[in-house]
């Protein structure tokens, strides 16, 4: 699809906007993902975006997430006049490009097939990204000094985490929660902002790690699956950071003869 240019509305601009969308349940900016399809400036400052999913049986509730979303990330920039954002190749496609144009929300578009709020669905994958990032930062401690073990992870804060993107995620992550981040905040809490007792530190990481391994291994899945679907896409793709541990899980075994 051409892209004409609008003064200062362009696709960069455009582009940039959809970076803050991300896949609920991946934890991943569209953008990075290669979920973006096409975007297209009119002189006139209406924009159109094209959305594309690895299959086209993804869950409706994730797809309307997204759609709706980046109309409204895509809404905010300057010199946009009007949004047109349209999910392609999906079963319910038709359904979701015409509610999202009637402005008649989830449950106006799905009727009694929808929740009464995404709101809680939302909140879900909010919590759980915060899990994922929060095992990261730990786990890449661990990497850098092999004399700590995982009962020492209760006692570290915020201000134990060296600068970079893995801390920054976290922040933001907790951010969205509401938790506290001052220095001396404990780093392993729950969304609530609990942490574990010193006896209970080892099994709280290790089903941390659990969250992010479903995080991370349910993205590299859907990755294959985009670029499977639409033989390009990984040109769309951005390669996820290379300080995203991937450790197996472990978990305490008892054998008995």
């Amino acid at each position: 699809m051409t892209t004409v240019l609008s003064g200062d509305l362009t696709e960069g601009r455009v582009r940039a906007a959809l970076d803050a969308v991300v896949d609920p349940e991946l934890d991943e900016p569209i953008t990075d993902l290669g979920f973006v399809r096409s975007v297209a400036v009119c002189d006139t400052g209406v924009v159109e975006v094209h959305l594309r999913l690895p299959t086209s049986f993804c869950a409706p509730n994730f797809a309307w997430l997204m759609v709706s979303d980046a109309r409204e990330a895509v809404a905010a920039v300057p010199g946009v006049a009007r949004v047109v954002v349209e999910l392609d190749d999906h079963s319910d496609s038709e359904l979701i490009n015409r509610g999202l144009a009637a402005d008649a929300g989830y449950v106006g578009t799905f009727g009694h097939e929808a929740d009464e709020s995404l709101d809680e669905l939302r909140a879900t994958f909010q919590r759980k990204a915060h899990t994922a990032a929060m095992e990261r930062a730990l786990t890449a401690l661990l990497r850098a000094d092999p004399h700590r073990s995982e009962a020492d992870l209760g006692e570290v804060t915020l201000a134990d985490l060296p600068p970079g993107p893995t801390t920054e995620a976290l922040l933001q992550r907790r951010a969205t929660l509401g938790l506290p981040d001052d220095g001396g905040a404990p780093v392993l809490v729950d969304a609530e902002g609990r942490r574990p007792e010193r006896a209970a530190v080892p099994m709280a990481v290790r089903r941390a790690r659990s969250v992010r391994i479903s995080v991370d291994g349910n993205a590299h899945f859907c990755r294959g699956l985009l670029t499977t679907r639409y033989p390009g896409a990984e040109d769309d793709q951005v390669p996820r950071a290379d300080d995203r541990p991937v450790l197996p899980l472990l978990l305490d075994q008892k054998v008995s003869s």
